[in-house]
């Protein structure tokens, strides 16, 4: 379905230049006696890079129909992930690349949001807060408060993430996976 680029929103999925990217932000722009445009913050749904584009008002776009599915994840065997499609029970397979920075956060039993486009998944969803054990991290100090310095610590799903001084190994810890954050201790 085709759209003119003065009507894209933040969120939309547009095709530019065959492939299908996001809209991060845009600025409808009428400068002085020029003509409208419209600039476009995008993110490649694919390879996830940003970039910048200009449009003019009246640019038709196209816009990406992207479907979305719940998995729950299987299993990893070497670089390649197995998730089960919960809706039809379809079983398909994603690699490093596919999942990007979300490969290391995803456990077994885990249900997450997968976008598909052309029948093939670009991307997943992953929650916003994760429980992890730390398993690996320097000893407490007596003194460590809230709201004192940070170290770093490994969970037991092998990622590295900064913890406040007064976490010792043993302890659960929730984690936002996007961003790698710290949120708090689990009790």
């Amino acid at each position: 379905m085709g759209i003119i680029a003065s009507n894209i929103r933040r969120g939309m999925c547009i095709l530019f230049e065959g492939e299908p990217c996001r809209v991060l932000e845009f600025n409808h722009h009428t400068p002085g006696n020029l003509r409208a445009m419209v600039q476009a913050k995008l993110r490649k749904l694919r390879s996830g890079t940003q970039f910048e584009h200009r449009f003019r008002s009246t640019d038709t776009l196209e816009t990406a129909d992207l479907e979305t599915h719940e998995l729950e994840f299987l299993y990893a065997g070497g670089d390649s992930y197995h998730f089960m499609n919960t809706e039809n029970f379809d079983q398909l397979e994603m690699s490093d690349e596919d999942l990007g920075t979300a490969a290391p956060w995803v456990a077994p039993g885990m249900k997450i949001m997968a976008e598909f486009f052309n029948g093939r998944p670009i991307g997943i969803q992953l929650p916003n807060a994760m429980v992890f054990q730390v398993v690996e991290t320097n000893p407490a100090m007596k003194t460590a408060t809230k709201s004192s310095s940070f170290k770093p610590a490994k969970l037991d799903n092998g990622v590295m993430v900064t913890v406040p001084e007064f976490i010792q190994n043993g302890e659960k810890v929730r984690v936002n996976p996007s961003t790698g954050e710290y949120l708090d201790r689990v009790k």
